[in-house]
């Protein structure tokens, strides 16, 4: 590829960075690296009704959670901006007094209520009805006098029908044509001066030096106006590519009804960053048919059009929770140690300011329960039994394990046990408590349950020896004593 590349991300501030969204950023931003080109973050903002500076502030946190950097636009600046569409008045005024000039664009005085009639005339027939050009066989002259009095209208665009059909060649769905006979002379600007979302990003995109649009083929409609808008400005033509949408696993265009579908709703979940960004780079892409993890270098080395699906992909909710699982037993235990300490401060667990002294113990907590989570946000209800001075053993295993036959017994023993131990680490421990069978006859099984169940205050934990050795010898032989059915006092 010898053009220098400029492509763009240009999100609605309606609401959250969704799924969909987030891929086709990843996509255009992995484009744009790839290639040594520029990856422009613009915001759409001209839903005013809808659009607020809230869902603003959390598309470009979501951005940078995912590690997207943008070269232009919001917080980063750059020659192309302003990078909000509702400061770009100018540019919207400057191209259509060029359409205005080349005789590419005309008023028009139809009321809505007379546009109305005709579709619904059209309607009773069951016939296609675009605007029927009405207003476009106007003398120019006399239009521009009419305009110019003050007379309500709006501006539509004069499709050139003597090009013919409009045909684009997708760097993704390969060639695609749409019959100019039923393109419509469609508006650009309202009545009251506001551009349309058809005409607005393409003087935006125009403006920008945008040389490929990447998006989801919900927007593949949308192409041949906006051609139509490229050829009536007479400006160069970008490249298309249409991406396959996000299905859900009923075959549905995924929404709320299938889960969590906001960036920030699995950063809540608990879910890492690099995890979601594969497992999304893989919704329409691939490396090859057998590589399923790498990291955002390998992306932005590997990454190709060529290689990007138009059809549907499928939201696998499973396959990105066993992802999740992966890349936690990628950080190793000093990766990991950091990565909790939000969520045990969060959970009330560690208090900030002493996490740093904990460090060292938060380094032996992680290789405990990195093969036990999925995600980060099950880190703190599984350690709770940890931090807490005091614990409420839950009832079933209270009276499934507490209440057997030698579990009362296995527990004095426990506590006399570790009570004598010299070194308190979790071999010595292992080492003590594997003797009570010994000494008392009970079952190792039900020994080590009764010591789990009191300890931990359920017979579900992570390892029993490094967990008590992390709890210490104190708290470990109180809730032993505690924890003795009362036949055993």
């Amino acid at each position: 590829m010898t053009e220098h590349v400029r492509v763009r991300f240009a999100p609605s501030p309606t609401g959250n960075l969704h799924i969909g969204g987030a891929r086709t950023a990843i996509y255009n931003w992995a484009f744009a690296r790839h290639h040594g080109g520029e990856f422009i973050l613009r915001i759409d903002d001209t839903d005013k009704e809808r659009s607020t500076d809230e869902n603003t502030t959390q598309i470009l946190r979501a951005m940078r959670w995912l590690g997207l950097d943008w070269d232009e636009g919001p917080e980063v600046g750059g020659d192309a901006g302003p990078y909000y569409q509702t400061q770009r008045g100018k540019f919207y005024a400057e191209a259509l007094e060029t359409l205005k000039a080349n005789g590419h664009a005309y008023p028009c005085f139809c009321t809505p209520e007379a546009i109305e009639a005709k579709r619904e005339a059209a309607r009773s027939e069951s016939n296609f009805w675009g605007y029927d050009r009405t207003c476009r066989s106007i003398p120019r002259d006399e239009a521009l006098a009419r305009a110019k009095a003050g007379e309500p209208h709006v501006w539509r665009v004069k499709v050139q029908d003597e090009l013919g059909d409009i045909t684009i060649n997708d760097a993704i769905r390969g060639e695609v044509s749409w019959p100019v006979n039923v393109m419509d002379d469609f508006i650009l600007v309202r009545t009251d001066g506001s551009p349309t979302y058809m005409f607005a990003t393409v003087v935006d995109d125009w403006k920008m030096g945008i040389t490929h649009i990447i998006r989801g083929d919900d927007h593949l409609s949308n192409t041949p106006r906006q051609i139509a808008v490229y050829q009536a400005l007479e400006a160069e033509i970008p490249t298309f590519a249409h991406m396959g949408l996000i299905f859900g696993a009923d075959g549905k265009r995924l929404s709320k009804r299938h889960g969590a579908t906001s960036v920030e709703s699995y950063a809540e979940e608990g879910y890492l960053s690099e995890a979601l960004l594969n497992y999304l780079s893989l919704l329409g892409w691939s490396i090859d048919e057998t590589t399923t993890l790498f990291d955002r270098e390998r992306l932005i080395a590997e990454f190709d059009l060529a290689r990007v699906s138009n059809n549907p992909s499928v939201w696998d909710p499973e396959k990105l929770e066993w992802m999740n699982g992966v890349y936690i037993r990628e950080l190793g235990d000093e990766g990991l140690a950091q990565r909790m300490v939000p969520w045990l401060i969060e959970a009330g667990l560690l208090d900030a300011e002493r996490a740093a002294d904990r460090h060292e113990w938060l380094l032996e907590l992680a290789p405990l329960i990195s093969e036990r989570v999925k995600t980060m946000s099950e880190i703190a209800p599984m350690v709770t039994f940890l931090f807490a001075d005091e614990i409420v053993i839950d009832e079933a295993s209270r009276e499934k394990v507490l209440a057997k036959e030698g579990a009362g017994r296995s527990l004095d023993v426990a506590a006399q046990l570790l009570e004598a131990l010299d070194e308190f680490s979790a071999e010595a421990i292992e080492a003590a408590l594997r003797s009570i069978h010994e000494i008392t006859g009970v079952k190792a099984k039900i020994a080590f349950q009764a010591v789990r169940v009191a300890v931990t205050g359920t017979a579900v934990s992570p390892p029993l020896f490094e967990s008590i050795a992390l709890l210490g010898r104190e708290r470990t032989l109180a809730r032993i004593i505690a924890a003795r059915p009362s036949s055993a006092l």
